[in-house]
Formats: structure tokens, C-alpha cells, sequence
């Protein structure tokens, strides 16, 4: 699902996943699980916290995402800015806990264009990440 407004196109993915809220929000909070399904990252849940998210480098990008910690609501909304390669955007993931566990939606704003290069590597690179996260999250205790 996409959204469209007259500066940005947005990229949204949700996933219902059969766990309560507080397990999912650990998996999205601590930094050991966001390196099991996202990227090895120095991240810690304090809102203005600045961190990093690192990936191998490929030719013309470093492997560096610079990340702000922008919303940090307990087990309901997380958002931080994303920053790589000139690109500037937001990603937030809100939980809403349902009868069968908790609701996932992710949105990435920020893109220009369902043709950008970004736009494409985001959808094919959240729909991965955000299929490691319900494996993680599956495993948690």
C-alpha cells in the first residue's frame, strides 16, 4: 500500500502477527533483537537519541544509515529519521493490540517516486526486514 501527497510518497507495510505488543516492541527496541532481523546498530530507546544502522558497503554507499530517535511511546509507537545517501525520510511503526495478538503497520515517508531506486530497494528491503522481525519476535521468551 502506498500514499501519495504533493511532496512525498510514503510506503506502508502491515503484518498481524500472533504475539502481544510488549514482545514485538522489544524486538523493535533492543538492540541485539534489531540486529537480528534489521541491522547491526548502536540504537538505545531515548527519544533524541541519535544512532546508526550498518550494513556491508557496496559500491557508491558506505553501509551507513544515521538514524534520530523521534517518538518512543511504550508498546504503541516508535519512530525514528533515516538518513542514507541524500535521502532523507522517517520510519514509524505503530502496534495496536488485537484479539489474535497485535496489528504491525511500518511507514517509510519520504520518497519522490514509486520509479525511484530508494522506493523500489525500501519495499523489497522492508518486506525482508519485516519478515526477520516475526521470526524474531516468534523466538522471544
Amino acid at each position: 500500500m502506498t500514499t501519495t501527497t504533493a511532496t512525498s510518497l510514503s510506503l506502508i507495510i502491515e503484518r498481524d502477527l500472533p504475539h502481544p505488543a510488549e514482545k514485538v516492541w522489544r524486538a523493535l527496541t533492543q538492540s541485539p533483537l534489531i540486529e537480528k532481523w534489521l541491522m547491526k546498530n548502536d540504537f538505545q530507546p531515548v527519544v533524541g537519541q541519535r544512532f546508526n544502522l550498518r550494513s556491508d558497503p557496496v559500491p557508491n554507499w558506505d553501509g551507513v544509515i544515521a538514524c534520530e530517535v523521534l517518538v518512543l511511546e511504550q508498546n504503541s509507537r516508535l519512530s525514528y529519521s533515516w538518513s542514507t545517501m541524500g535521502m532523507m525520510s522517517t520510519v514509524t511503526f505503530t502496534l495496536t493490540s488485537t484479539s489474535a495478538g497485535t496489528h504491525l503497520h511500518m511507514e517509510q515517508t519520504g520518497f519522490r517516486s514509486k520509479e525511484d531506486n530508494a522506493y523500489k530497494g525500501a519495499t523489497w528491503g522492508w518486506n525482508k526486514f519485516l519478515g526477520n522481525l516475526v521470526d524474531v519476535v516468534a523466538k522471544l521468551g
